[in-house]
């Protein structure tokens, strides 16, 4: 019967995911590739959020090895770890490292000391990240391409660039989502003014930020 439902799983997995990839071409128009003009980031930011993603995981896992399951995200140079540690030491140490790499501006820990995840659980929230983007991207007035959605445990972890209003929805969409258990946001929130320079300019100014960003 575990099997069973392991192999059931995987399956509605394998379809949500292709239909979501449709659903996102049907709704732009356009192929993947324009993703990074829809971005509220510059190119160089997502640049450097995947080399920080990259860096990162490649050196905790060669660090730490089976002692941990750890998943790195960056968006707008923050940084979010999630997933399993073997003890307190590792939990610290991860954060650290990732606090000192010269491209991350915010690192929030999420990390649970406990054992790794099992393949079922992760398939799961696989699942469940792609069930949340094409909620996400049916959802008016929600920049989508301007988000990430991360999964770990049945709790939702949300960041981007977003107006108070769109944070609202984003949450409110992810909280009505069937098997979520919590949702945590941590998302950069910019003006309706600034909302709309970035839509005529087509990604986010050059420039960091002097001051650090609100958080929802």
């Amino acid at each position: 019967m575990k099997i069973f439902s392991t192999f059931k799983l995987l399956i509605v997995l394998l379809i949500v995911t292709q239909l979501t990839a449709c659903g996102v071409l049907a709704v732009g128009g356009v192929a993947a590739g324009a993703t990074v003009l829809a971005d509220r980031r510059t190119p160089a930011v997502q640049a450097i959020d995947k080399g920080i993603e990259l860096e990162a995981e490649n050196a905790l896992a060669k660090r730490f090895g089976d002692n941990a399951h750890i998943n790195v995200t960056s968006f707008n140079q923050k940084v979010l770890l999630t997933g399993e540690v073997k003890d307190a030491d590792i939990e610290g140490e991860a954060g650290a490292y990732v606090k000192a790499m010269k491209n991350a501006r915010a690192v929030f820990n999420e990390l649970v000391i406990g054992p790794n995840s099992s393949y079922t659980s992760r398939a799961n929230d696989s699942y469940l990240e792609s069930k949340i983007k094409t909620q996400m991207v049916f959802t008016d007035q929600l920049p989508s391409n301007s988000m990430v959605i991360v999964a770990e445990s049945s709790s939702v972890y949300l960041m981007g660039i977003l107006t108070q209003s769109e944070a609202d929805l984003a949450k409110k969409v992810a909280s009505n989502a069937n098997g979520v258990k919590d949702v945590y946001v941590y998302f950069d929130i910019i003006s309706e003014e600034e909302k709309v320079r970035l839509e005529k300019q087509g990604k986010a100014d050059q420039t960091q930020p002097s001051s650090p960003p609100k958080f929802q």
